[in-house]
């Protein structure tokens, strides 16, 4: 409790409103650094350059792989089996380990010092249990052997026949093209598995960040007021204020659902974003949730400088063909249960 008053007391201090940089510009956030440091780590917060470069050299091997021409004369997959992805080209992750300071990093997490998401509160823990039941029970079970892609309606036979694919609003949000996937337009604004640009374009009343992933576009407050308890949004209520050369952004008034995987409603995140000399943006989170973490937990790493690069227009409502292909498997699955069940009657 003292941790999270103290941490309060920090996010309120008062602090410079006047602009010293200007963070303009478009970056890439992809880095092969996870969020949550690997246990073979330990407390080591370091990577050593063999060891960045080794992890870079097995990234790169992989991608050319992956990235082969498929073979023509191959058979079509088992029914109902696992297809893939058609290739390997859209993915971008990221080609190095992330930098600070010049170090390599083995996590992007660095609070607490084992870089792991800290354990669940009671009611966070009972919170996810409920979320995960709902889970089973409109999405798709967790039992992939019996019912991970079989080609079957298999939610026929069990659950007075409810199913996961019997309203779209079942369905996650990234699916829906709502929020993008892995909290890339946070806050905290994490690396995905691709489309990892963000551009920046400040003024004196607001930073906007347009999330590559998703089209979100992210409004930072500069001289705002706060939208107050009543209002609350997919992305939270942000407000910036300038410490010298750094902006220091507080979100919160989060819906029920923040990006933020397991986060709930009393989510509080601190940003910094400091530009340094290379143009790279060194960015760093603090995320308070007391009544779903047992603890705060932070962490930093760089976004990379994308010089003339842009960001590519996501359309994700407009090319969500998916979604509609998806609910239409399910009514044919559907129907091809019904007539072998009809004719298993006659």
């Amino acid at each position: 409790m003292i941790k999270h008053l103290l941490f309060y007391s920090i996010i309120a201090a008062p602090l410079a409103s006047l602009a010293a940089v200007d963070l303009t510009g478009v970056y890439d956030i992809g880095t092969l650094t996870p969020l949550e440091r690997p246990a073979v780590y330990g407390n080591n917060l370091y990577l050593t350059e063999a060891e960045a470069q080794k992890l870079a050299a097995q990234a790169e091997a992989y991608n050319q792989r992956a990235n082969q021409d498929s073979d023509p004369e191959r058979r079509a997959p088992k029914s109902g089996g696992r297809v893939g992805g058609y290739n390997y080209f859209w993915l971008d992750r990221g080609s190095s380990a992330t930098t600070v300071e010049g170090k390599f990093r083995t996590s992007i997490i660095s609070k607490p010092l084992n870089g792991r998401i800290p354990a669940m509160t009671k009611e966070g823990a009972e919170r996810m249990k409920g979320l995960n039941d709902q889970w089973r029970l409109l999405w798709r079970t967790q039992d992939l052997a019996s019912h991970y892609n079989t080609g079957k309606a298999w939610w026929l036979d069990n659950q007075n026949g409810i199913g996961p694919y019997d309203d779209i609003e079942q369905r996650p949000l990234a699916e829906r093209c709502i929020i993008g996937s892995r909290s890339t337009a946070g806050p905290p604004m994490l690396p995905n598995l691709y489309n990892n640009h963000k551009r920046v374009i400040q003024t004196n009343d607001a930073i906007m960040i347009l999330t590559e992933m998703n089209h979100d576009a992210r409004i930072i407050k500069l001289n705002g007021a706060p939208i107050g308890a009543s209002g609350t949004s997919w992305l939270g209520d942000s407000l910036g204020v300038w410490d010298g050369d750094t902006l220091v952004v507080t979100t919160n008034n989060f819906g029920v659902t923040p990006a933020l995987s397991g986060s709930d409603k009393n989510l509080v995140v601190v940003e910094r974003f400091s530009l340094q000399g290379d143009g790279n943006l060194l960015y760093s989170f603090e995320i308070s949730n007391p009544t779903v973490w047992s603890d705060f937990w932070g962490g930093e790493f760089t976004w990379s400088n994308a010089g003339s690069d842009k960001v590519y227009e996501f359309a994700c409502h407009e090319g969500n063909y998916a979604l509609g292909n998806i609910m239409r498997g399910a009514r044919e699955l559907e129907r091809e249960a019904n007539l072998a069940a009809s004719a298993g009657g006659l």
